[in-house]
C-alpha cells in the first residue's frame, strides 16, 4: 500500500497518526506500577502458582506418582 502512495501521501498519515496520539490521555509510570503491585499483592493469597493446590483439589495428584525433572 505504501508503496502506492507518494512521499507526500505518505508524511500526511504519518502526520495524522502523530495527532491522535499526542490527545492519547497518559498517567505516569509510577502510579501504573502502584496500581499493578497493588493488584498483583491482592491477588497473590489466591493465586495457586505461590500457595499451591490443595491434594483434594488437584486433578493430577493420585496415584499415578509424580513428574521429577532433574
Amino acid at each position: 500500500m505504501a508503496r502506492d502512495m507518494s512521499d507526500k501521501e505518505i508524511l500526511k498519515m504519518e502526520l495524522d497518526q502523530l495527532k491522535k496520539e499526542v490527545s492519547t490521555p497518559r498517567t505516569p509510570v509510577n502510579a501504573n506500577c502502584t496500581d499493578t503491585v497493588a493488584f498483583v499483592e491482592g491477588l497473590a493469597p489466591n493465586d495457586p502458582l505461590i500457595k499451591g493446590v490443595p491434594d483434594d483439589k488437584n486433578p493430577y495428584k493420585g496415584d499415578k506418582g509424580g513428574c521429577i525433572i532433574t
